[in-house]
């Protein structure tokens, strides 16, 4: 079995993103935030209540940028006095969308893109890309509202969505790097319909299930081990999920921890859990093999030519 000093050697050496690189993405973001902020306050009547970089950046579980891994970072603008209605979410993208190509000129229109949820602006010399995602904001505690282009909108907590990941690392120092060696094996594998955020949650239950891990490599044969012979037909909760939830008849349910009317899993089909649960049972066959063999070039079979564990 690896060692947790060897697997920690892989996700510090390879899958982690350097301080320095992380301190350039933040100004690169500050400055953006900075830009659009006042370019907000004095042409639009939108009011920003407060601007909050969240996602696996904010989480600190975010890849090393490499071919399989793009780098993106989400932004998080709280807006006030806004209706919750379709109509206003559209006219506040196409706004925030306008004020992204004013703002930058001297880019061509194609690093602007309006996704489902957010504005992207991608910086082609550092390769990072910033979702600007406004929510409308709801009461208080971080709590809004973020809509899709097809007018649905769900209740969000970014803080509390950072908060959750934070509480799992105070209980397990290697969480945040089983989450990133479970992101690096779904994107080597470009495995359908997982996203990074259900193997945040994945481990974590486990981790709320089973306690803290003592060796990494176990913990992450358990991940493998569990989605395969659960077959992700188990609706996962967590306790942050205070009162009633809400039942779901979709194919996996994975419930957001911030809003227990959230499925996070309800676009995964059921071709898509399967193929799934086929190559986590693939996964726990190779690492218990590579673990049995001792051999760390199986290793790559998971996570691709540049797994190491030493220099």
């Amino acid at each position: 079995m690896l060692s947790n000093t060897a697997l920690k050697y892989y996700d510090g050496e390879v899958l982690r993103l350097q301080k320095e690189t992380r301190s350039q993405y933040h100004a690169q973001v500050d400055r953006l935030i900075a830009k659009l902020s006042t370019s907000v306050k004095d042409k639009t009547k939108i009011k920003i209540t407060k601007v909050v970089k969240a996602g696996s950046f904010a989480k600190f579980t975010i890849l090393r940028k490499s071919v399989d891994d793009p780098v993106d970072v989400d932004v998080v603008f709280y807006i006030s006095g806004r209706s919750l209605d379709s109509s206003s979410f559209e006219s506040l993208s196409a706004d925030i969308y306008d004020l992204l190509i004013e703002l930058y000129p001297s880019k061509a229109v194609d690093d602007f893109e309006i996704q489902k949820r957010a504005a992207t602006v991608v910086f082609k010399g550092s390769g990072l890309a910033v979702d600007i995602v406004p929510v409308i904001e709801s009461g208080s505690s971080g709590y809004g509202f973020q809509f899709d282009t097809q007018g649905g909108k769900t209740k969000t907590c970014a803080p509390c969505q950072i908060d959750f990941v934070r509480a799992r690392k105070n209980v397990d120092a290697n969480y945040r790097t089983l989450v990133r060696m479970g992101k690096k094996w779904k994107n080597y594998k470009e495995i359908p319909g997982l996203k990074s955020f259900h193997v945040e949650l994945i481990l974590a239950y486990l981790q709320d299930r089973d306690g803290a891990s003592v060796k990494i490599e176990q913990r992450l044969r358990d991940f493998f081990l569990f989605i395969a012979q659960n077959e992700l037909k188990t609706v996962l909760s967590f306790p942050e999920n205070k009162g009633t939830i809400t039942a779901f008849t979709d194919p996996v349910v994975i419930i957001d921890p911030v809003n227990n009317d959230n499925n996070t899993a309800g676009r995964i089909t059921d071709d898509e859990r399967k193929t799934i649960v086929t190559a986590a049972n693939e996964a726990w066959e190779i690492a218990n093999h590579a673990s049995v063999e001792g051999d760390t070039d199986i290793w790559k079979e998971l996570f691709g030519p540049r797994f190491k564990i030493e220099d």
